[in-house]
């Protein structure tokens, strides 16, 4: 990361005032705000029903905040291991939260992918694309990706999918099982 910051500061002003390198600042930033370790930055975006939901609200469970879109091939193909998971562990105290980089053209497809894989939780967008401020936000330049949050908010891990995420979960509640 550092090197990156020198090599940004190295660079001539005339090569500094291209787009592409105007947003190196930003994605550096965002980077650091979504390390492991870190608080998730806070996010206020409508629900598919129109409804304000703040990622805060989700405090005192294991928060899984997943970035897709009803367009991704590799989001789509994931949302039956995410719908199976959920299922397992929505009474532990997991939960996901939606984020779609859908754009408003793409409404009524994004509402049909959330139907037809039958995706339950909280599902949020401004349908701005990749210009997002959920994305920019969390540095977002693919999809799918996400972030699995402690009950704290705390950012533990980065883009887990598949077995993966099954087996972080598996171990996240079976040791708060051992604890009871």
């Amino acid at each position: 990361m550092e090197e990156v910051k020198g090599i940004y500061s190295g660079l001539a002003e005339e090569l500094r005032s291209y787009p592409l390198a105007k947003e190196i600042p930003m994605q550096l930033e965002s980077s650091i705000r979504t390390k492991v370790g870190q608080i998730a930055p806070d996010l206020e975006l409508q629900t598919q029903m129109g409804t304000s939901l703040k990622l805060t609200e989700f405090r005192g469970k294991y928060l899984l905040v997943d970035f897709w879109a009803s367009w991704c091939g590799p989001c789509r193909e994931e949302n039956p291991n995410l719908v199976a998971l959920y299922n397992k562990y929505k009474d532990s105290g997991f939960e996901i939260l939606g984020v779609s980089l859908d754009k408003a053209a793409q409404r009524e497809q994004w509402m049909k992918a959330i139907a037809d894989d039958k995706l339950s939780w909280p599902q949020v967008s401004d349908l701005k694309g990749w210009d997002s401020q959920a994305a920019k936000r969390y540095g977002i330049n693919s999809i799918p990706a996400s972030f699995l949050l402690d009950p704290t908010g705390k950012i533990i891990y980065r883009d887990l999918r598949g077995k993966d995420l099954e087996e972080k979960l598996k171990a996240i509640f079976s040791d708060k099982d051992d604890h009871k």
